[in-house]
């Protein structure tokens, strides 16, 4: 899989990032599936790693208006144990990979001055007022916050409205 990409499609959501730069689809690079998620049992994934100048960005993607939240875990645990694991599998790759790319973009990304962790959720237009948007992005962002203060004191959750000035990607789906 190459690790120079444009663009990232995640189910009905297309990522563009800067032309060279560093991003992949994590939870289907080689090392990951081949070689680590099967480690302890199983692991997670988050679902696009990227590299810019000083920071490795983190971005778990969940669109639920196609599907909704169904999983028995909590949304912020989940995105933790992804995090975490996804930081395991990133030190197992720098050292294990097969794949040279693999390899180099784990180092990259281990060698970054800041961990940005981000969920990008898209959510349904609920009909209810008192819980319009079904998933209370706030509630998931304050969670997530107490979760994984170790890795990113200030973990982000966006929408393909709401993308931060310093996220230097776009969204469309």
């Amino acid at each position: 899989m190459p690790v120079i990409e444009e663009v990232i499609r995640e189910g009905q959501l297309t990522f563009t990032f800067p032309l060279g730069s560093q991003s992949s689809k994590y939870d289907t690079c080689s090392h990951y599936r081949n070689q680590f998620n099967s480690a302890f049992g199983g692991t997670k994934a988050i679902d696009v790693v990227y590299a810019t100048a000083d920071t490795a960005w983190f971005i778990e993607i969940k669109d639920y208006r196609v599907h909704s939240h169904t999983k028995l875990i909590d949304l912020a645990d989940e995105v933790a144990l992804k995090v975490r694991d996804t930081l395991a599998g990133l030190v197992s790759a720098r050292v294990h990979a097969n794949d040279p790319d693999e390899k180099q973009l784990a180092d990259t990304l281990l060698r970054k001055a800041r961990l940005k962790v981000v969920l990008h959720l898209e959510t349904p237009v609920c009909q209810s007022r008192t819980n319009p948007r079904g998933i209370d992005p706030a509630n998931v962002a304050q969670k997530l916050k107490q979760l994984i203060r170790a890795v990113d004191p200030h973990p982000t959750v966006v929408d393909q409205n709401s993308i931060k000035p310093g996220m230097n990607w776009a969204v469309q789906g």
